[in-house]
């Protein structure tokens, strides 16, 4: 009976399948497979042929591998036959089944096309299995023939027309014997093959074209190719014969799970498993692989196993063999694994492996443990993963990865200080309370002392003085008080009151009654009606004519108060025990509310810092807006950036074209610099534009711009780079470690403002997260921390900290700094020796700073002592940093410094170019940059500042001066008067202009203001000139002026917050700080235009374009020249600006409070300078 054969759709794994057979021709069977979960639609058939297949080697068929998928290992192939030799073996295969079938090949040819269209289909997914070379064909079909017997005489006896009832009865009947046919154990030789293969199962001629496409896509194919047995017969290990035609079909499911459990029990068959083993070794040792893996498609989130055949490797005669490896490109997650001796034929060793899900890759080598390496002549073993990740992917990983890990690191440290925070505010609470319970029993015990000596004063009434009425009263009772006015202070008095408080004024005045005259005593009797405190054993009072706050006159029995004895119903040891506690709580009270006030204040201090912070960086990004400014300005990590660029103000100018170079966190990235971006115009036609993709791991960002793709000419900043910070970076700027070696530090060593600026500096830069210590001559004995040998001498090294830094004193023991001062004594002898100790410091104990930085000409030496004896000799690390704060001393050391150092600065850009040309300077200016220097704002804050009576803002700015204002004027004795005063705080130097000082003075008097000057002179001789100036004036101005001729520091505070303008005439100024704290205290500044003076004071006339170039707005009053007509020009303005425009003047107090004179910008100047300096 012939019967067409229709080309169906392939299986659909998706759902559950649903095993289907029927009645076909004799020499086939039919199988139907329904797709759907519980549905009896949706059926695909597939033809399966219960013929015997020619028995042949099993091979692989090589398919074209889908992209993205991993290849199953590096063990080279055997070269593949020509498409033409396939073609033959197939036709030659398909005569010897048209022989063996009988009508089956003549009943396929009619249907050639069909049968090339339709699938077999392995349910498992994997390719079906080929019978093993070698079993007996009559065996087999024997086999086959019972169980066609069987499969014909059960169905036989099926009505050609069956309903749904009759097949639902029929379908029960025989799903329990397919199961049991399909779940008995093969012969092992039938599914030896089947595992491993990774391509879709496929019928015979789909296989002879996927062969030939696979030709075509030159993969490597071994073999001859076999033909397919049925799924019944492939899994189940029994033959499927034809079964008698029927017109109705029989549907006999199989569950999902005992299908999957059949195919893993075969899987798991340990014979079914060594024989697939021992092919793959045979294979892989015919072929001279060292190694194969099993499964043969290594797959990420799964377990492999890995073999190694140690005869024909480098670790033949080792005993022991050893796998080192990571994964994707021996980047991530090393391992090292024993191998041991497998039960294959020959020396293979083995061991099992997790492949995580990330991994695209293993990258590993055998070795024995010590030292020799079977590593694939040093090319490593690579085994590609089947994976969702690839190298991008990974990446992207890798930088979550850092990320969670950062976030863990940072959560950890920031339990770790919460914990220790918390821990240190429990200490200080259990300090705090000891403290109250002992200041609480000192007081207890003092007031005990004090009130026995009031009992024995005290008595129950004053013969025809005073009296009680009742006789018998106790604390809590109101009682009546008789005074006899008669012969007494109050005698003339129509008024009289009693002020009264108990327990030798214990709570202080606590009563207060009038008396009124007595009509019932004879003589001048008076009375008041009284309540007895309940805790009172003592009532304490005077009399007066009038209420509290208003009397004048007192009866105070003769300066001993009036004191009468009050029995109470406590014992007096309770009454102490209940005053003490009364007392702690008292304290504890009032230490909670101070410690609520301290951090409300330290909170707003915390936030106005932050704020102040956050807009000098953005003025920071700003800074460069005329030459280079991105788009957002605020640069995220994982955000696409614009970066606009104007050629016009650079060396770029006129070229053709602009090609931008970035790269990320120092040029350091792993990504290394982007390639070469040819910039586009931008919209606003002066820019020029180039964007960017910053990776989730960059803290900054580095670039710079070239003229051609290949470089030419470069703006690279004079070298500096641009740089722009990243925020949100998954990755933190690892710190750089700075030393300073200084001879000045406030407060513990400060002559001048180089003290002032080495603290400052130092704060700040650490506030940036980075490492920084400083190194000074011993001024001052701390903590021992250990001692060298130098010199001829033993030199002992003090530690402790000085405004949070880590501070060293060198203190060498030939007594060369027991002087007694910084300056004065044998100094370029002194200073020569401490700045080699403090080289041999850091050798000795092993330090390696990034930055040595050394300050004038005092530690100057430290730049060629360290280029010419320990650059190349222990400290190879450092780069040297040296900073000229005034030319005027030391210019000798200061110019062998400048050759030597790595990079130089001075305090302010104008003072740079002023001493551009200094012969100790200019042949090094192409390393000498000017970056001004700031102030601490911790020390100088208005806000918190214990030495001015108000603490304020620039919101309260006008209230909080004036206090100040009222208390200096107190404290000097000045008038009390709404005039505005100058103040002057200098050294009386020549440099600090004394002689248009003097002008100002007499100028400011003569506009009806008042002065204060706090200085003092270095030379005798100026010292002696201001001592009879200040005679002279505070005689003739009496209230008017005054001068303090000495150091004085809480008063400069108070001057600075008190004065409404600061006086600050230098002839040359490298930087001043006393404008800049003038600014914080919301003083108004009127200075020379000179160095750092013109750089941070803009006239409020005639500097606004400069100041909006600056990002500022104008702050004060300057003038040029100096001679006396500079100095009037701006202090006429001043003082009129006050008498004329008093709110005007108000804002301008207001707005120079708002300015940013810190080191947040100097010290990222400083960071910039300091990278430069370690890129050469």
């Amino acid at each position: 009976m012939e019967m067409a054969l229709r080309a169906q759709s392939p299986l659909c794994s998706r759902g559950w399948p649903v095993l289907v057979v029927r009645p076909a021709a004799t020499g086939l069977a039919q199988s139907t497979i329904r797709c759907g979960r519980f549905t009896r639609s949706r059926l695909v058939r597939c033809m399966v042929s219960s013929s015997d297949y020619p028995k042949s080697d099993p091979r692989r068929t090589s398919t074209p591998k889908p992209k993205g998928t991993a290849s199953r290992g590096y063990a080279s192939r055997p070269t593949a036959e020509s498409s033409t030799k396939k073609v033959e073996q197939i036709s030659k295969e398909e005569d010897d089944l048209g022989k063996s079938n009988g009508t089956l090949r003549n009943e396929a040819t009619e249907h050639t096309s069909n049968v090339e269209e339709s699938s077999e289909v392995d349910l498992s997914g994997k390719t079906s299995s080929t019978a093993e070379e070698g079993v007996d064909a009559d065996s087999e079909s024997k086999t086959e023939e019972e169980a066609d017997r069987n499969e014909s005489s059960a169905l036989s006896s099926t009505s050609t027309s069956v309903d749904d009832e009759s097949i639902d009865r029929k379908l029960d009947e025989y799903r329990g014997k397919i199961s049991a046919l399909v779940s008995s154990k093969p012969e092992p030789s039938l599914l030896t093959s089947i595992r491993g293969q990774d391509h879709p199962v496929v019928s015979f001629h789909e296989q002879e074209k996927l062969e030939t496409r696979s030709q075509e896509h030159d993969r490597p194919t071994a073999g001859v190719p076999k033909q397919r047995k049925s799924f019944v017969e492939a899994v189940g290990g029994y033959p499927v014969k034809e079964a008698p035609a029927a017109e109705d079909e029989l549907r006999i499911t199989m569950d999902q799970e005992q299908y999957e459990s059949n195919i893993q029990a075969s899987e798991d068959d340990p014979e079914i498993r060594l024989r697939r083993l021992e092919e793959l070794a045979d294979k892989n040792y015919s072929m001279g692989n060292k190694f194969f893996v099993f499964p043969e498609l290594a797959k990420a989130d799964s377990t492999i196993d890995l073999y190694l055949n140690r005869s024909i490797s480098a670790l033949a005669s080792e005993a022991n063999v050893l796998i080192k490896g990571a994964f994707n490109g021996w980047r991530w997650n090393s391992f090292t694994e024993k191998l041991h001796k497998s039960e294959l034929r020959g020396d293979w060793w083995c061991c099992k492996l997790y492949i995580p899900k990330q991994a695209y890759r293993l990258d590993f080598v055998f070795f024995n443990g010590d030292t020799v390496y079977e590593n694939n002549n040093h090319n490593d073993f690579v085994l590609e993963i089947e994976s969702d990740f690839d190298e991008h992917s990974f990446e992207d990983f890798l930088v979550d990865e850092k990320r969670k890990e950062l976030e863990r690191l940072a959560a950890e440290e920031a339990e770790k200080r919460r914990r220790a925070e918390e821990e240190r505010k429990r200490q200080e609470e259990r300090d705090a309370v000891e403290a109250d319970r002992t200041q609480a029993k000192s007081e207890v015990e003092m007031k005990k002392n004090k009130l026995h000596q009031m009992l024995s004063l005290a008595s129950r009434y004053a013969d025809n003085l005073w009296y009680i009425e009742p006789n018998t009263y106790k604390g809590g009772d109101r009682v009546r008080l008789y005074y006899n006015r008669s012969s007494r202070p109050l005698m003339h008095n129509i008024e009289i009151w009693m002020h009264g408080g108990y327990n030798n004024w214990i709570d202080g005045l606590s009563i207060a009654q009038r008396l009124v005259k007595s009509n019932e005593k004879e003589g001048d009797w008076w009375y008041a009606d009284v309540a007895l405190p309940e805790r009172a054993l003592v009532l304490d009072w005077v009399f007066a004519d009038g209420p509290p706050g208003n009397a004048r006159n007192y009866d105070n029995n003769g300066m001993h108060d009036f004191h009468a004895i009050v029995p109470n119903n406590i014992s007096e040891d309770l009454f102490w025990v209940e005053e003490e506690n009364r007392i702690f709580k008292r304290l504890q009270q009032e230490r909670r509310e101070r410690e609520d006030a301290a951090r409300r204040k330290a909170e707003r201090s915390a936030k106005l810092k932050a704020e102040m912070k956050e807009k000098t960086m953005r003025a920071f990004l700003l800074s460069q807006k005329h030459i280079v400014y991105t788009e957002p300005l605020e640069v995220r990590a994982g955000t696409t950036v614009d970066v606009l660029y104007n050629p016009a103000n650079t060396v770029l100018n006129g070229k053709p074209e602009a090609w931008f170079r970035c790269s990320f966190n120092r040029w350091t990235h792993p990504s290394g610099p982007l390639p070469p971006q040819k910039m586009v115009n931008a919209e606003n036609g002066s820019h020029l534009r180039a964007t960017v993709k910053v990776p989730l791991d960059a803290y900054m960002m580095d670039f710079v711009f070239s003229e051609s793709e290949d470089g030419g000419i470069y703006d690279n900043r004079n070298g500096m780079d641009y740089h722009i910070p990243v925020s949100d970076s998954v990755a933190k700027e690892p710190p750089m470690h700075i030393v300073h070696i200084a001879v000045e530090m406030a407060p513990i060593a400060k002559v001048g403002g180089l003290g002032d600026v080495v603290t400052s500096l130092s704060r700040a830069v650490q506030d940036l997260g980075h490492n920084v210590e400083v190194i000074l001559p011993n001024v001052k004995d701390l903590h021992y921390r250990q001692s060298f040998t130098w010199g001829g001498t033993e030199i002992k090294v003090w530690f402790g900290k000085v405004e949070d830094l880590p501070v060293y004193f060198l203190e060498p023991q030939n007594g060369m700094f027991w002087v007694g001062c910084v300056y004065g004594k044998n100094d370029e002898s002194r200073f020569g020796f401490f700045c080699h100790s403090a080289l041999e410091f850091l050798l000795q104990s092993g330090s390696s700073p990034d930055i040595i930085h050394c300050h004038d000409w005092s530690s100057a030496p430290v730049a060629w002592l360290y280029k010419e004896q320990y650059a190349h000799n222990g400290l190879t690390n450092g780069r040297v940093v040296f900073t000229i704060h005034n030319l005027e001393f030391g210019a000798h050391h200061i110019g062998k410094a400048m050759a030597h150092c790595d990079k130089a600065t001075t305090v302010s850009e104008t003072y740079s170019r002023e001493v551009a040309g200094h012969g100790a300077i200019a042949p090094h200016s192409f390393k000498f940059h000017g970056i001004r220097n700031g102030i601490d704002p911790d020390i100088w804050d208005p806000y918190t500042d214990n030495f001015i009576p108000v603490h304020y803002t620039s919101e309260n700015v006008v209230e909080g001066k004036s206090a100040a204002k009222k208390a200096l004027q107190q404290k000097l004795g000045l008038q009390q008067t709404d005039t505005p005063i100058v103040g002057i705080i200098t050294r009386l130097t020549v440099q600090k202009g004394i002689h248009l000082i003097k002008h100002a003075i007499y100028r400011t008097l003569d506009r009806n203001g008042q002065v204060v000057l706090l200085g003092s002179a270095p030379d005798p001789r100026i010292q002696g000139d201001f001592t009879n100036l200040a005679s002279k004036l505070h005689g003739e101005f009496h209230g008017r002026v005054k001068f303090c001729l000495t150091y004085d520091e809480p008063l400069s505070h108070l001057i600075y917050a008190g004065a409404d303008f600061i006086l600050v005439p230098s002839i040359f100024e490298p930087c001043g700080l006393t404008q800049l704290i003038a600014m914080r205290y919301g003083s108004i500044p009127i200075v020379r235009k000179t160095g750092g003076l013109y750089d941070t004071v803009f006239d409020v006339d005639d500097d606004k374009d400069r100041a909006k170039s600056q990002g500022l707005e104008p702050n004060g009053f300057s003038f040029e020249g100096a001679d006396s007509n500079g100095v009037d020009y701006a202090l006429d303005r001043a003082i009129t600006t006050f008498y004329d425009a008093r709110e005007w003047f108000n804002s301008l107090c207001k707005r120079v409070m708002e300015q940013d004179w810190s080191w947040n910008r100097p010290a990222l100047d400083y960071m910039e300078l300091y990278h430069s300096a370690r890129k050469y």
